[in-house]
C-alpha cells in the first residue's frame, strides 16, 4: 500500500452470512487486484450478513465493489433472507471512506460513480447516504432502510421521497435496493448480554443510542443470539473520538445491571480504528499518555515503510 497514491476504505455489508461459499466468492472480487487490498472479511450467521473491509486507489477500488455488487446479485435472492440485521438489497450498505491523500470529495466523487454503474449495468435501485445524500431525509441510513427489504416496493411507491439516486423506481425483484455513500471511519462494535430476552436488549439499546437520548455518535439495536441463547446490543459508533467504545461497553453495562443482566463479551465487526483501542487502554488501565508512537509494532512499521 505504500505505492497507492489515494488510499480510499469501502467496507460493504452483504446479506449473506450462512453460505461461506458466496460469501468467498464476493470477496474474490477484492483479491488479486491492482490497486485493492482485501484487509478483512467476516460473516455472522445470525445477523445473515457479511462485512468486507478493503482499501485501494479509487479508480481500481470502484471497479472491484462494482464487481462485488453484480457477483451478490446473482448469488443471493433476497425473497428467501432471513436474518436478524435491517436490510434493503443483497447488498446492502456500500460506504467509502477516505483514509490516506485522500479527502471526503474524494469519497463522494468514487460513491456517486459506483451508483451510476450499479444502476445501469445491473438494474438495482440505489440510494446515496451520510456525505453523499443528495436530499437531507436520505442522510441517515436508518431513514433509508426503514421498512427493509419486504417493505421497500411499497415504499418507493413514494416518488417525491423515494424516487432512487440511480437505477430503476422499483426494487430489483431478488436483490433489492442498496445504499451506497461517503462517511467518516466507525467503530461497529456489539456486546452480548446473558439474556436470551429480546426485550431487555433492545430496552438497553434504546436508553444507549442518541435517538432515545444516549450517547451522542451511538446508533444501537437489540439482536437475538439464537444458537447462543444470548442477546446482543448491536452498535455502530459513528464518530468514536466524540463517543468512545469503553463509554459504551460501561453504560451498556449499567443499564444491563438494572435486569440482573451480565455483559459475557463484546466483538469488533469488520476492522477498528486503533485510537479507538488506544482510549480504550488508556482509560481502563490508567495510562498517562499512551500514544501511536507508544506501540512497539508501530514504530517497526514505520520503519519499513520509510526503507
Amino acid at each position: 500500500m505504500a505505492g497507492f497514491k489515494k488510499i480510499i476504505e469501502c467496507v460493504p455489508n452483504f446479506s449473506e452470512g450462512k453460505d461461506m461459499n458466496k460469501v468467498e466468492r464476493i470477496a474474490d472480487a477484492f483479491r488479486g487486484k491492482k490497486g485493492v487490498k482485501l484487509l478483512d472479511y467476516s460473516a455472522d450467521e445470525d445477523h445473515n450478513r457479511s462485512v468486507i473491509t478493503a482499501v485501494g486507489e479509487p479508480e481500481a477500488l470502484a471497479d472491484a465493489v462494482v464487481e462485488a455488487i453484480g457477483i451478490a446479485e446473482k448469488l443471493i435472492d433476497m425473497t428467501k433472507h432471513e436474518g436478524q440485521h435491517p436490510r434493503i438489497g443483497a447488498a446492502d450498505v456500500v460506504p467509502f471512506i477516505p483514509i490516506k491523500n485522500a479527502t471526503m470529495e474524494d469519497a463522494i466523487n468514487i460513491s456517486k460513480e459506483v451508483g451510476k454503474r450499479v444502476g445501469e449495468q445491473y438494474g438495482i435501485p440505489v440510494y446515496l447516504y451520510e456525505y453523499s445524500a443528495t436530499a437531507p431525509h436520505r442522510e441517515n441510513l436508518a431513514n433509508v432502510r426503514k421498512g427493509q427489504f419486504e417493505g421497500l416496493a411499497e415504499k418507493m411507491k413514494d416518488k417525491e421521497l423515494w424516487t432512487p439516486d440511480f437505477g430503476p423506481g422499483e426494487p430489483h425483484p431478488t436483490f433489492g435496493a442498496v445504499a451506497i455513500g461517503a462517511r467518516k471511519l466507525l467503530c461497529a462494535y456489539n456486546i452480548n448480554l446473558d439474556t436470551d430476552k429480546l426485550e431487555i436488549a433492545n430496552a438497553i439499546a434504546k436508553k444507549v443510542r442518541h435517538i432515545g437520548g444516549g450517547l451522542r455518535y451511538c446508533k444501537a439495536m437489540g439482536v437475538e443470539l439464537t444458537d447462543r441463547k444470548q442477546t446482543q446490543v448491536s452498535m455502530n459508533l459513528t464518530d468514536f473520538t466524540q463517543t468512545s467504545v469503553y463509554s459504551v461497553f460501561e453504560m451498556v453495562k449499567m443499564e444491563a445491571a438494572r435486569y440482573g443482566v451480565s455483559v459475557v463479551g463484546s466483538e469488533i465487526i469488520g476492522l477498528i480504528p486503533q485510537q479507538a483501542l488506544i482510549d480504550a487502554a488508556e482509560y481502563y488501565l490508567r495510562i498517562e499518555n499512551l500514544s501511536y508512537n507508544s506501540i512497539l509494532e508501530n514504530r517497526i512499521m514505520d520503519l519499513l515503510f520509510e526503507d
